[in-house]
């Protein structure tokens, strides 16, 4: 898990050639103009997925596991807490090939708290557990960066 302000995003240049694409567009467009729904910015390689959805209580969200892509996950309004698992302690659930997802159970690493202004880099077969509540408005507006390893 990558973590730290959105302008800082440019220093996370260089690990990866789909990773820098996603960069650039995040730093160069406005994320709250982008429609909700999929938006391509390299076909499937890197696309950004907003959607509105509502922070839930802990003990109703579950660890999730992509294996061939990372999320840059930020919040456009709302806050909410987003969970990491150990990756080398995880046991998958019904890996749906076609949306590259997959429930998980696994040991708790490490969390943080996003909100405007942040994001978090959640890596590819690392598990994790976005939209966890933090505050009484469970609201979230959300951008998810696709980025195909």
């Amino acid at each position: 898990m990558i973590y730290d302000k959105l302008s800082n995003l440019n220093n996370y240049k260089g690990i990866s050639k789909n990773l820098d694409k996603a960069i650039q567009f995040i730093s160069s467009n406005d994320l709250n103009k982008l429609p909700l729904g999929k938006t391509s910015v390299d076909g499937d390689l890197v696309y950004i997925n907003v959607m509105e959805t509502k922070a839930q209580p802990l003990e109703e969200r579950r660890y999730e596991v992509h294996k061939n892509y990372m999320d840059i996950q930020i919040d456009l309004v709302g806050t909410e807490r987003i969970d990491t698992g150990d990756c080398h302690n995880v046991t998958l659930e019904d890996y749906n090939q076609e949306s590259d997802a997959a429930f998980a159970d696994s040991e708790f690493v490490a969390s943080c708290i996003v909100g405007p202004g942040n994001f978090v880099i959640c890596m590819a077969r690392e598990p994790h557990k976005p939209n966890i509540q933090v505050t009484e408005d469970t609201y979230l507006k959300k951008a998810v960066c696709k980025v195909h390893i």
